[in-house]
């Protein structure tokens, strides 16, 4: 879907379906119906170019407050604001808020966020405490946007482009990896930590990886994550 409309598009999930919707023009819309069975259109008003905000609010997760920068924080709340934008990660994904939420319930140390994103969780862990926190993903762009998320917030935080699979690994405490599962397994092989939160799989599914405990599991909507030991001395 991203490379027929490049700009972007919504998704809504339902029981056993799942619609995609795009903004596009005639031309746009034609190609979609080349590669999808059931298409509709319909014409839409004015203002359409910021109904897409209607799709993000904030979420309270971990003792955060985590939402785009149109929406407004109670006083006092400890924030992280994430604009929706070029790079996966606002916050509200049920990965997301449960890697956020088992990291609530650790102890504060030295982590790593492989394959950050807009780099809403390293952000987070810097807002909960942990320190010092280094960022990573593979993806220029998320890089960029990572960057440019931990400035909006006001934090100091080490993003680096990297390969979490084949370049070297910053000491840490703690490693959260959410990303596919064909990427997790791996990089727990590496022994990147003593502790890993994990997600980014639906909720059937669970890391296998030898060398390390599941000690604590939570899902949300379908997705799961885990808190994993190592239980041995090589990291």
């Amino acid at each position: 879907m991203l490379e027929l409309v490049p700009s972007g598009f919504e998704e809504t999930e339902g029981r056993g379906w799942v619609e995609l919707a795009a903004y596009t023009d005639r031309a746009g819309e034609e190609r979609i119906r080349a590669v999808f069975a059931e298409v509709s259109a319909l014409s839409v008003g004015d203002g359409w170019e910021e109904q897409w905000r209607e799709f993000h609010h904030a979420v309270r997760v971990g003792g955060l407050w985590i939402g785009p920068p149109w929406e407004l924080a109670s006083s006092g709340e400890n924030v992280v604001v994430v604009d929706p934008g070029r790079a996966f990660g606002t916050g509200a994904h049920a990965t997301t808020r449960a890697c956020i939420e088992l990291l609530a319930g650790l102890e504060r140390g030295a982590l790593f966020d492989a394959g950050c994103g807009s780099g809403v969780i390293a952000i987070a862990a810097v807002r909960l405490g942990f320190d010092p926190v280094v960022a990573a993903d593979v993806d220029p762009v998320a890089v960029e946007v990572a960057r440019e998320t931990a400035c909006q917030n006001g934090v100091s935080l080490d993003v680096r482009e990297s390969d979490v699979l084949r370049d070297d690994l910053p000491p840490a405490d703690i490693v959260v990896a959410n990303i596919e599962l064909a990427v997790v397994e791996p990089l727990l092989a590496r022994r990147p930590a003593r502790t890993a939160i994990t997600s980014g799989y639906l909720a059937h599914k669970a890391p296998a990886a030898d060398g390390w405990e599941v000690v604590e599991r939570l899902d949300l909507d379908g997705w799961s994550a885990h808190v994993l030991i190592a239980t041995d001395a090589t990291c």
